[in-house]
């Protein structure tokens, strides 16, 4: 199988590479193409892969190309990853956001709206591209945020783009280890949408564990989700929120304390990285030298995550286990093998939602358990949400939609109102003043008027 990187270039283009390197059955990826803008990134990349592959029997053949349609050509997987904008854009979504009093995560709120303007036309220039040149591949997104680029693309490829994430998987790991389960025996009842869920129940053997352990608050506090949140709260919820939830139930003392810090996450990770680029890219490295900066920048790179938002709740750094690999890249190989091996997997997706959730019509990309198989993934249903999180959903639904159609139509009117809709922003004058600041800083919002 042939599997096409789109921003291949990127720092986590390795965790990827090392899944498939692990990957050992029949009819597994026998070659990645690496597609990026930045020839630089790219060779830098290539570096990180080849010492990847030291001494690894058949690993994958690598190829580079700064060419969109050579790339994906004749795949058979193209995997989305882009950042428009780069971290650069990503520091100023931010920089902006907080001189308003709002939140700029790059997928939530303000800075997920600006980030998503950036981002639809080029993903849906990918996926027409993709459609016209290799109609056949799948498409598997990572690229933020994640369930509103899934459906722009979806309009061009319908259901052969699926986008993944890896904080339910993470979430769904954690609780299930706390309860003594295997993760792969549990099935979880998860619903919402992308980087917006909530974990309503975990079954083994057929019975409901969950309640088990929102009985015992000492077990609740144990784990990342329950030291952000407090047990008090998940109890009164009856369900384990994903942690980009925090940003909402805990949005003043967030901004507060991201207003606080000397150096927001964009900034951070875009210093970061330009340390990395530069000492992997230099010349002359003995062999294994590439590889070893990357495992030091990603370590550093997850022991900070959310690291504010841990502020905000009183808790210190991240436990071990919580930085253990394992996450998107897993996710993508296990959905890759049902489809191009049609080994039946239960996984939780972004996916059109057909009839999934009354709430939302059958084009809206949720984020549920599906069951995957060689014709692509298939949501399962699910119980109806209680109203708190229908009042979430359908706001930031409708928000992403404002997206999509100034996104399509250039209109800043449309733009001005995905701001203003949003539960984190809710005010029309600082929805024009953020617009009004994003598109003097960005070039690409240039297509707005």
């Amino acid at each position: 199988m042939r599997l096409t990187i789109l921003g291949g270039g990127g720092f986590r283009v390795p965790l990827v590479y090392g899944a498939l390197l692990g990957d050992r059955a029949e009819g597994r990826v026998s070659h990645v193409t690496l597609y990026d803008e930045d020839p630089g990134r790219l060779t830098t990349m290539a570096r990180v892969l080849a010492d990847q592959a030291d001494g690894v029997a058949d690993a994958p053949a690598v190829t580079a190309t700064t060419d969109l349609g050579e790339a994906v050509r004749g795949a058979d997987f193209v995997f989305s990853a882009i950042r428009v904008g780069g971290l650069e854009g990503r520091a100023a979504d931010e920089r902006i956001a907080l001189a308003e009093g709002v939140l700029g995560q790059e997928t939530v709120g303000a800075g997920g709206i600006a980030y998503g303007l950036r981002t639809v036309p080029v993903a849906r220039a990918i996926a027409r591209t993709v459609a016209r040149v290799a109609p056949e591949a799948w498409v598997i997104n990572f690229t933020n945020p994640a369930g509103l680029v899934t459906e722009a693309m979806a309009g061009e490829l319908g259901d052969r783009v699926i986008g993944i994430c890896d904080s339910p998987v993470g979430l769904g790991r954690r609780v299930s280890r706390l309860l003594g389960a295997r993760p792969e025996e549990a099935w979880i009842d998860y619903v919402g949408l992308n980087h917006l869920g909530w974990l309503r129940g975990l079954r083994v053997g057929g019975r409901d564990q969950l309640p088990r352990l929102l009985a015992d608050p000492v077990a609740l506090e144990s784990f990342e989700e329950g030291r952000l949140f407090g047990a008090d709260w998940l109890r009164s919820l009856g369900a384990i929120p994903n942690e980009y939830l925090h940003y909402y139930y805990f949005n003043r003392d967030t901004v507060r304390a991201y207003q606080e810090v000397k150096q927001t996450r964009g900034a951070f990770l875009r210093e970061q990285q330009r340390g990395f680029y530069a000492e992997a890219g230099r010349p002359g490295h003995p062999a294994g030298a590439a590889l070893a900066a990357w495992d030091r920048t990603r370590a550093e790179r997850e022991a900070t995550y959310m690291a504010e938002n841990r502020e905000v709740a009183g808790v210190g750094a991240r436990e071990e286990s919580d930085l253990e690999p394992g996450g998107y890249e897993q996710v993508a190989l296990a959905l890759m093998r049902a489809i191009a091996r049609d080994e039946r997997a239960t996984l939780i997706l972004n996916v059109r939602n057909g009839p999934t959730l009354s709430v939302l019509d059958a084009e809206a990309v949720i984020e549920v358990p599906c069951l995957v198989d060689a014709n692509g993934a298939h949501p399962v249903g699910v119980a109806p949400l209680p109203l708190h999180a229908v009042g979430l959903v359908t706001s930031v639904k409708a928000v992403e939609r404002e997206v999509l159609a100034a996104a399509a139509s250039g209109s800043r009117a449309d733009a001005v109102k995905a701001f203003a809709l949003h539960p984190l922003v809710d005010s029309v004058a600082v929805a024009r003043r953020l617009l009004d600041a994003y598109a003097a800083d960005h070039p690409g919002l240039a297509y707005l008027r």
